[in-house]
């Protein structure tokens, strides 16, 4: 198994990742647009249990009932996203990743909150909402 690796912006913030993503999709829901300041964030999902902070520290923000998102202090960047819906799971930015081709991504997700201006110009699954 590889292990995956990433950081936030400013370098003060790192980690790793033990395992193959489980999904990775684009996300254009209006948290995800605040959260980031973009009109969307690619995501990989991973088992929980497989992601360790390696250098520095996250800050845990509780952004929305049930959802902590993990950002960098310094930098203010975006690094993960975790729902208590999905306790085993934890999602990271693809932009985070030293490898942001790695994942596979397969789906469009919560376009109903897409910005107009953002065309989607590929073949995968789009979806309103989330998946299933």
């Amino acid at each position: 198994m590889s292990t995956v690796t990433g950081r936030c912006f400013c370098g003060s913030v790192q980690f790793k990742v033990d395992a193959p993503e489980k999904f990775a999709c684009y996300c254009y829901c209006n948290s995800c647009q605040r959260a980031a300041g973009a009109p969307l964030v690619a995501w990989a999902t991973y088992p929980r249990a497989s992601f360790e902070v390696t250098v520095g520290k996250i800050h845990w923000h509780r952004s929305s009932p049930g959802v902590t998102r993990g950002i960098c202090r310094e930098c203010g960047s975006s690094i993960t996203y975790a729902n208590e819906k999905r306790a085993g799971e934890i999602d990271i930015t693809l932009n985070c990743l030293d490898d942001p081709t790695g994942p596979t991504l397969k789906a469009h997700i919560w376009t109903e909150d897409k910005q107009p201006w953002t065309k989607i110009c590929d073949d995968l699954p789009v979806y309103e909402k989330n998946i299933g």
